[in-house]
């Protein structure tokens, strides 16, 4: 059983086909036996992914800031619902009880958390599994924008790697077992370990 975080939009101006898939991802959560990590909220996939996640049988968790309690709604029905003073707290805690992060469609705020994993990741600050589910390309020009840069020797080949792309939830579920039962460390060159931010 592992702690899986899932990030993903609180937006309800998106379309449906996105929080059902939230949903159906929740669900595969709890039908593998897994626990949920979340962002505490309770509107469009971020509410979604949780009540499907419980109903599946799945523990749930969920970390929230103080100043979104309101504007997003807290997830009241959670296992755990933990609110913290600011967004840095959030990402840290949500960070330290999670085994893997699993990123779904979203916004600013959804790439932000995923970057952040992404980046720690390939610079071998954690060894967890960090899988993006995108079923209809949303987020295939920031695909594309990373192989320019790996092409223009900003980002080394090694940080491609550290991220698993996945177009439907039982791959993506299937990427998360699979690489925690095989873990594995990247280590990047030590040149990119003394740059700055724009390693990445």
């Amino acid at each position: 059983m592992a702690a899986i975080c899932v990030y993903c939009s609180s937006s309800t101006r998106i379309d449906k086909r996105y929080i059902d898939l939230a949903a159906e991802v929740g669900t595969e959560i709890g039908r593998r036996g897994h626990t949920l990590v979340s962002g505490g909220g309770d509107l469009s996939c971020m509410g979604a992914v949780a009540r499907a996640a419980r109903a599946a049988g799945a523990h749930t968790t969920g970390v929230i800031p103080n100043a979104l309690l309101e504007l997003e709604i807290g997830d009241q029905d959670a296992d755990e619902l933990l609110v913290v003073d600011d967004m840095r707290t959030r990402k840290g805690l949500m960070d330290a009880r999670s085994d893997a992060f699993l990123t779904l469609p979203g916004g600013l705020g959804t790439l932000e958390e995923l970057f952040e994993v992404w980046v720690a990741r390939f610079l071998g600050m954690h060894a967890k599994p960090v899988v993006a589910l995108d079923p209809d390309g949303l987020f295939a020009p920031l695909r594309e924008q990373v192989d320019v840069m790996v092409k223009q020797g900003f980002v080394r080949p090694q940080a491609v790697q550290a991220l698993t792309w996945t177009s439907t939830v039982e791959d993506a579920l299937d990427a998360v077992e699979a690489q925690l039962a095989r873990p594995a460390v990247i280590t990047p060159a030590v040149e990119e370990v003394l740059e700055s931010d724009e390693s990445m």
